[in-house]
């Protein structure tokens, strides 16, 4: 029990670091606003995207939101993976920029894999 615990918090607090924390630090920086463009989208999609994933961060770290909340933020997060492996890879080639997502989608589906554990265990 103590093992998923740790497993679950490790990988939830690595999605929090790269999808909360970073985003909202780093998302009016001029790198992050020629990223979205050199990604054809506009500036307020990148606006949009960090204000979804603080969100999305919050939904799956805060242990009083609803668990269909919490389902729906993993969802949220393992869309914006697949799709920012795939603009990446449609712009530029699949290089690590393109794999990276996918790597971080692997953090996440331990994330939840473990979130269930642990639910699964309280009943």
């Amino acid at each position: 029990m103590k093992k998923n615990r740790i497993i679950f918090w490790t990988a939830t607090i690595l999605i929090a670091l790269f999808e909360g924390v970073m985003p909202a630090l780093t998302s009016q920086t001029e790198l992050a606003k020629e990223g979205i463009r050199h990604l054809g989208y506009p500036e307020y999609f990148g606006n949009a995207l960090v204000v979804f994933k603080v969100l999305g961060v919050l939904a799956l770290v805060i242990p009083q939101i609803p668990k269909r909340v919490k389902e729906w933020a993993y969802a949220g997060f393992a869309f914006d993976f697949i799709f920012a492996t795939i603009s990446h890879a449609a712009v530029d080639g699949f290089d690590f920029q393109a794999f990276f997502p996918l790597i971080v989608l692997a953090i996440l589906m331990v994330s939840y894999v473990y979130y269930h554990k642990l639910n699964a265990s309280k009943i």
